[in-house]
């Protein structure tokens, strides 16, 4: 892929300009003066160049090494570029370079936020557990002091901790829901967070054992077709792969990516026009030739309606579809075309096809 090419460039060039600058920095970071005029705001140009949703922190790790973390504030589909920024470090005499914020030792998590304490103490968990969707796991966390006055304060506050606790990518990653309650709230036993981590790694170990080696053939699949009517009046056609919605190995490949891709298309029925719509299929080809199934990225189908053609994909891991799917809005500039990337083990965003 080309944009491979440019993206390590990139990396390069902005690696090429830290070494040139690393002495002054460290300074800047060792004597916490003017950090941000004097560091950040001198390297968030650059950075943006490479991706403009990554975000920075910097302090000093220890007595002569300053630290630069890249972070991605929540966006998965951003993970790729900061891991691979990271990767691309050259090794620099008195910094560390850390992709995504780290995870912390219980013993030094805590904070205070709006007189409001976050500790090991005052904060447990447990698990909603559903037979439905064994694999999924959703969390609620429990603050002892949460009530109706102060909950946007301290479920806030909550995040953070967690957020501070596991991880950035751990947060993002082995945990499909959660919700932030009060003691009154609760409904099942308690169990203190400093045993959270255990919890997960080990629901992670057993989901990992139990879908490993999980793949589908899907060369003859069946494709149906199904037209509904919006509450607007527009109409809504749509191609979906129905043995893969039947398939009992969803879970192994649990992110959902929506390309949406917006065109003029006629007025009245919302559809392309044979120019479009032949643009639009040839985007969709393109991409399948990258997404292959034998490499863990399934095509679950599309949908036409209203001025929007939507596509859809499953993977077993979301960065090299990031990438694509990235390309691929740069690619077609005559197209506004945007796309998320979510966790969604069992596929409920398609159970609207009633096809289970």
């Amino acid at each position: 892929m080309k944009e491979t090419s440019d993206q390590n460039t990139s990396y390069q060039k902005f690696w090429t300009f830290f070494s040139e600058n690393k002495e002054t920095f460290f300074q800047v970071v060792k004597s916490h003066e003017d950090i941000e005029e004097k560091f950040l705001d001198i390297i968030a140009p650059e950075l943006k160049l490479i991706n403009e949703n990554l975000l920075y922190l910097t302090g000093m790790f220890d007595e002569n090494t300053a630290e630069l973390i890249i972070t991605v504030d929540g966006n998965i589909k951003d993970i790729v570029y900061a891991e691979e920024l990271i990767e691309a470090a050259p090794s620099l005499e008195n910094w560390r370079f850390t992709a995504l914020k780290p995870e912390s030792d219980i013993k030094n998590t805590s904070i205070t936020m709006e007189d409001f304490e976050f500790t090991k103490e005052n904060i447990f968990f447990y698990s909603n557990d559903d037979e439905n969707y064994p694999d999924e796991i959703d969390l609620t966390f429990i603050h002892e002091d949460l009530n109706d006055d102060n909950r946007n304060e301290i479920a806030n506050g909550t995040f953070i901790f967690i957020d501070n606790y596991l991880g950035e990518l751990n947060f993002l990653t082995q945990i499909d829901n959660f919700r932030i309650a009060g003691k009154a709230e609760a409904e099942k036993e308690l169990i203190p967070i400093e045993k959270l981590k255990d919890y997960l790694n080990w629901r992670e170990r057993e989901f990992i054992d139990k879908h490993k080696g999980s793949k589908i053939q899907t060369n003859e699949d069946s494709f149906s077709l199904f037209e509904a009517t919006l509450t607007n009046g527009f109409p809504l056609i749509a191609t979906v792969n129905t043995d893969l919605l039947r398939w009992n190995k969803k879970a192994s490949h649990p992110w959902i990516s929506v390309l949406r891709i917006e065109y003029k298309g006629d007025d009245e029925s919302g559809f392309p026009d044979n120019e479009d719509y032949e643009m639009l299929n040839a985007i969709e080809d393109e991409m399948l030739v990258d997404l292959k199934p034998e490499e863990g990225d399934l095509n679950i189908g599309r949908e036409t309606a209203e001025h929007i053609r939507e596509i859809y994909f499953a993977s077993k891991d979301f960065r090299k579809i990031s990438k694509i799917l990235a390309e691929t809005t740069r690619k077609y500039p005559q197209y506004n075309i945007t796309f998320e990337i979510y966790k969604d083990k069992y596929w409920q965003s398609f159970e609207r096809y009633g096809i289970h």
